[in-house]
């Protein structure tokens, strides 16, 4: 007697590209989408335009789950690209277009990348990673500036003989999306895996539910698509809302803001403490009143009280400061609107939990100091090939920050610094950040640093690095007159005992401050 097979599960699909893309069109199909130096993309022609990268990318021979790294700078290419291969359910890793050819040829090896679509300014580098790493396969290379010099497929006359690829893949909610590669701050970049609905979900809670984000929007975000950060801000969030994002492939300075918000008139502008303090002592910084903003957001590192007064002060918009991770994708603490206190980084957002962990594992009290800890839907899947450290960073439901925090009376987060960054001095726990805030409050601060130091005595003791302002003097009168400026804001025992005038600070690719670089030269004695 036989008997019939059961019908397989039906999983419902999810597909990160269709629901953010499709869900504009028809009505906003007119409308930008993007904007970049060189084009403009309606929600029409960008749909189109994934379709075809969609095609062109299964057309060579790439199947869904396998891997391309994707190495744009911020053009239109970056959206065509990055969303066509999720909707043939290829896995787009979004590429640090700051990391240097050593770094790539890690990730290309890493990963096993099939396929590498590059821009042609980074085109050397990725050449170099290439020929380190033993890599081979396709390379199509987006050159909106039509050099035709570099003798590879270019992305444009890819797409345009491309069989557009209509039908999605039938991806489901859980499965991999794409990878973002960590900034590498403490060792080895690692592969950072999200799955398909994170984006949406953090479009949903934090932009959409804090930010107010709208289909009226324009967004200019100087943190590049590449960044956590950055990706929400200029994809996902204005896709989201069928809103207008503005792209700069190049550097974003306190000129390009400035000529951006003049010529697109963005009305929320996202971007991190340097670049804001940057723009506060340009001549050209905008009034109230000679502008679009309705507000700005920060990250990526701690935004100081001073500078955000400073900016409300004269633009008269407020900087919506807050937490993400590349881990949890985007924010999950936060500032909201009108509800501003420069100097904490606020409170969770809706659909985000967060607790403090003391030094013995337990939950710690109102005011102590500890590692902040989140969960939420938007976590990473895992770290790719490291088991080791995907089971330290994320602990069943929780997520390790590694960053240090505590809540305040008022159940405000207030950001201490990286777990290994923090200082113990005379027996008191210090944060670097909170003596760099007192100093950039100082009319002569540009940007700063603190780290421990060992005295005479092999005790810990604080050390600033100092950037001034254009036309400042380092002379000994005003690194006095900084210790006394930190001594009058904070406990005494905070104060910085040396002081060092420097050109520029080390940074990772995404523009945080690498305070064990700067540790690390002192120990050597440089």
């Amino acid at each position: 007697m036989g008997s019939a097979l059961a019908s397989p599960l039906q999983i419902e699909t999810y597909n990160a590209a269709v629901e953010l893309v499709e869900r504009n069109l028809p009505e906003r199909a007119t409308h930008p989408a993007f904007i970049d130096e060189y084009r403009t993309l309606t929600y029409a022609q960008l749909s189109a335009a994934v379709d075809r990268a969609a095609g062109a990318l299964t057309a060579l021979g790439i199947h869904a789950e396998q891997r391309i790294a994707v190495a744009l700078l911020d053009t239109v290419d970056f959206p065509t690209v990055f969303l066509g291969a999720i909707k043939a359910g290829i896995v787009p890793i979004a590429i640090n277009t700051l990391f240097s050819a050593g770094d790539y040829a890690y990730m290309l090896t890493d990963s096993r990348a099939k396929a590498i679509v590059v821009s042609a300014e980074l085109l050397p580098k990725m050449q170099e990673a290439i020929a380190a790493a033993h890599w081979s396969g396709p390379i199509i290379v987006s050159d909106p500036g039509a050099t035709g010099t570099h003798g590879f497929p270019e992305l444009q006359t890819v797409l345009a003989s491309a069989t557009p690829l209509a039908a999605a893949y039938p991806t489901h909610a859980d499965d991999p999306c794409f990878w973002l590669y960590s900034s590498g701050s403490t060792g080895r970049p690692k592969g950072t895996v999200h799955a398909q609905t994170s984006m949406m979900q953090t479009a949903e809670l934090f932009a959409q539910a804090v930010l107010g984000f709208n289909r009226d929007d324009v967004v200019f975000s100087a943190a590049k698509l590449f960044f956590a950060y950055g990706l929400g801000n200029a994809l996902s969030f204005p896709l989201s809302v069928g809103a207008t994002s503005v792209l700069f492939s190049g550097r974003v300075t306190p000129d390009v803001v400035f000529k951006t918000i003049a010529a697109h008139s963005p009305t929320i502008f996202c971007a991190v403490p340097t670049l804001f303090a940057a723009c506060l002592v340009h001549p050209d910084l905008p009034a109230s009143s000679a502008h679009s903003l309705r507000l700005c957001t920060s990250a990526g590192e701690v935004l100081p009280q001073d500078i955000g007064n400073r900016w409300t002060g004269r633009t008269g918009v407020e900087i919506i400061d807050g937490i993400g991770s590349t881990e949890m994708l985007h924010i999950f603490v936060s500032n909201r609107p009108g509800d501003v206190v420069y100097g904490t980084t606020g409170v969770p957002v809706p659909g985000y939990e967060a607790r403090i962990i003391d030094e013995f594992g337990g939950v710690a009290a109102q005011g102590e100091v500890g590692e902040l800890e989140v969960r939420g839907p938007t976590a990473a899947l895992h770290y790719w090939n490291n088991r080791e450290k995907s089971r330290h960073t994320f602990a069943g439901e929780w997520t390790r920050t590694g960053d240090k925090f505590f809540v305040d009376e008022r159940g405000r987060y207030v950001y201490c610094g990286r777990t290994d960054d923090m200082l113990k001095v005379s027996g008191i726990w210090v944060s670097p950040s909170e003596v760099e805030s007192a100093l950039i409050s100082h009319e002569a601060v540009l940007e700063c640093a603190v780290i421990g130091c060992a005295d005479e005595n092999e005790l810990i003791k604080p050390k600033a690095f100092v950037i001034l302002k254009p036309g400042v003097r380092a002379e000994p009168q005003l690194e006095e007159a900084l210790k006394a400026h930190v001594k009058a804001l904070l406990a005494p025992y905070k104060y910085p005992r040396w002081l060092a005038f420097v050109d520029e600070l080390p940074k990772t690719a995404t523009g945080k401050i690498q305070r064990h670089i700067l540790r690390a030269r002192e120990e050597s004695g440089g």
